[in-house]
């Protein structure tokens, strides 16, 4: 417990230092008591705020305040979730978006671009079209998802519950390449800015950051059934393990939370694949550690790769989903390399 607590202290405090520098930079530089100010809306000497001071409020809280935090709160949920879907599928390469759930955001959310429908249309559209996938994949592999069968012994694999997510995110991207096809050409540039993740547009944080909060209050109790579900279904059982409340629970838990952080951002990679495998290469496989190191490094991460997405070519900006691709592809395969035959 103690080490756990070292753990996310540390990572903590690398949250906090991020989130400050990406209030700081950009393509308006601000100084340390220029984002204090800013935050806490402290007056000058004759107790007015400058012109200044309301320049720097406005960027700060208007701007990139709610930036930030959603990155925070987007990688934070991804982190978690690819978490819960490796033990869910006993399968170090699962990812978030293995059950098609991102496809059916995606299908949501481009159907509303097209009709040139408002912001909150696009995101009510994302996450029906997420919780559509969600409900498909429980119901069609239900049986696989709350009594897995044993396979070879002692093995048990959610074979149906995987293929039935990889058929219905097949059949989302066709139906997101036949939007693609058919959309004018004006609107292209937004709709592939939100399929690869982008956080410019973002206004309100406090879904998704009330849904981090939510989910991990939900999975740091199921922490000690999930490490004894890594050994096998059967042997979990054995021990009192209710496998098949733990299961649905589990990935309840992680549709809700890919929902949300693709409500908010679009979809955005490999986050939620690889910063398990790096808290699992730095500290372990204790789930009870995990799950929110997990959290709490892939906030921080989705936090850098935005601030340097915003800054690398400012005044334009690149899609968030690129700067992760591009950092999370190499250091994959770093892991894969390092990992013993």
């Amino acid at each position: 417990m103690r080490r756990a607590l070292a753990v996310c202290t540390l990572l903590a405090g690398a949250a906090v230092a991020v989130f400050l520098l990406s209030l700081a930079v950009g393509s308006v530089g601000l100084s340390p008591s220029e984002v204090w100010h800013a935050l806490f809306g402290l007056t000058d000497v004759s107790g007015k705020h400058g012109a200044a001071d309301q320049t720097a409020a406005a960027i700060v809280r208007e701007l990139r305040l709610p930036r930030a935090a959603a990155a925070f709160a987007c990688g934070g949920l991804l982190a978690l979730s690819g978490a819960l879907m490796q033990v869910l599928l006993r399968n170090p390469l699962a990812e978030p978006y293995v059950l098609g759930v991102s496809g059916g955001a995606a299908t949501g959310a481009l159907l509303a671009m097209l009709a040139l429908a408002p912001l909150w249309t696009v995101q009510a559209g994302a996450a029906g079209g997420a919780l559509m996938s969600m409900v498909l994949v429980a119901t069609l592999a239900r049986r696989d998802l709350l009594h897995p069968q044993v396979q070879g012994g002692h093995h048990e694999a959610g074979s149906r519950l995987l293929l039935t997510g990889v058929i219905l995110a097949a059949g989302w991207g066709a139906v997101i390449t036949l939007i693609l096809s058919i959309a004018p050409e004006a609107r292209l540039r937004g709709m592939l800015f939100w399929l690869t993740g982008d956080l410019g547009g973002t206004a309100s944080y406090g879904l998704a950051l009330g849904t981090l909060v939510l989910a991990l209050l939900l999975t740091l109790p199921m922490a000690r059934a999930l490490n004894v579900m890594l050994l096998g279904e059967t042997v979990a059982r054995s021990l009192g393990v209710r496998v098949g409340r733990v299961r649905l629970s589990a990935y309840l838990v992680a549709s809700l939370a890919i929902a949300a952080s693709i409500t908010t951002a679009g979809s955005i990679g490999f986050v939620g694949l690889v910063v398990p495998h790096l808290v699992r290469l730095a500290w372990g496989n204790d789930q009870r550690l995990l799950l929110p190191a997990a959290a709490l490094l892939g906030g921080t991460l989705l936090m850098a790769a935005d601030l340097i997405a915003r800054t690398a070519i400012a005044p334009a900006q690149l899609p968030v989903g690129v700067i992760t691709a591009l950092l999370g592809v190499p250091t994959f395969l770093f892991l894969l390399l390092r990992r013993p035959r």
